[in-house]
């Protein structure tokens, strides 16, 4: 199935424009990371969580009130999808549910007359939280390098190197976005977040390696062609594959992101960006690596043997 007829779009020769647009949204991205900082959740932090569902809506001032009656004024509390579910979340630690009983117990004597239910209770020791902020930066870094890897071997070292600096790009645009609309969202960087980096490197690198194969194919067959042309031509013949499968992808985690609820709308969110910039980097970057790094002897330059 073909989305598109027969296109002929220059892809590379705009790449620079699009480095220029890419370097610019990882620089605000990273520049909004280093300034504003992104929101870790319990699973990094350490500490104590809360979501409470009361009978009727409640001011986050009246919820820091209780917590400040009990010793917590320092814990962070933000509504949780509506002004009913209340996430209460502090870095105290203490024996078993000591912390939890105390945070429930400020509650009930602030709150007689509007009762609540606690949807969910996590506690996270502060050395647990530290192996799984550090575990989550060796899963995503040993990903990366067995798909250089394997690409690399697949192909050649070059196209090796477009696939992991395409990788790298999707992570840190990524990243600098959901740090942009962690405020707007209440977005947080948890073990779901993460789960979502990783799933986007997958997606990501699958896209590339089809665009990867078709060149290869068509080095074979079209050998005097030169090598900006022969990888226009390639992009051009996997176009419509491309937006197929990303752009149901997409549709899916747009639903999801809508309706998902508070608890999926970080694992959504970032999922729904990287399926966007991960299609865009498998053409602007991945393949104009190859192309620059091809380029530096002549035109026709075999990248694949």
């Amino acid at each position: 199935m073909r989305l598109f007829g027969r296109t002929n779009i220059d892809f590379m020769g705009q790449r620079k424009l699009w480095y220029t647009v890419s370097a610019s949204v990882i620089l605000i991205g990273l520049v909004s990371v280093f300034i504003k900082g992104v929101d870790y959740g319990i699973d990094f932090l350490g500490g104590t969580e809360l979501i409470v569902h009361f009978n009727e809506p409640v001011g986050i001032g009246d919820v820091r009130t209780a917590m400040d009656a009990i010793g917590y004024g320092k814990a962070e509390i933000k509504t949780f999808g509506s002004t009913r579910d209340i996430l209460v979340r502090t870095v105290e630690q203490g024996e078993g549910n000591t912390v939890g009983d105390r945070i429930r117990s400020g509650l009930a004597e602030r709150f007689l007359q509007n009762p609540f239910i606690v949807l969910k209770e996590d506690k996270i020791g502060p050395k647990v939280g530290a192996e799984l902020r550090r575990d989550a930066l060796y899963a995503v870094i040993a990903s990366l390098v067995a798909i250089w890897i394997y690409v690399g071997f697949r192909f050649k070292f070059i196209y090796g190197v477009g696939a992991v600096v395409a990788l790298f790009h999707d992570v840190l645009v990524t990243l600098g976005i959901v740090s942009i609309c962690d405020g707007l969202l209440n977005l947080e960087i948890n073990q779901s977040m993460v789960a979502a980096f990783l799933t986007l490197v997958g997606l990501s690198v699958n896209d590339t390696v089809v665009i990867f194969d078709r060149i290869r194919e068509n080095q074979k067959i079209f050998r005097s062609m030169p090598l900006k042309d022969l990888m226009n031509k390639s992009l051009n013949e996997t176009l419509s594959r491309t937006i197929i499968t990303s752009g149901t992808v997409f549709i899916v985690l747009a639903v999801l992101l809508m309706f998902g609820g508070e608890v999926n709308r970080g694992f959504a969110f970032a999922l729904t960006i990287g399926i966007v910039t991960g299609t865009y980097s498998s053409i602007y970057i991945a393949s104009a690596i190859a192309l620059e790094w091809g380029m530096r002897g002549k035109g026709n330059a075999k990248l694949i043997d």
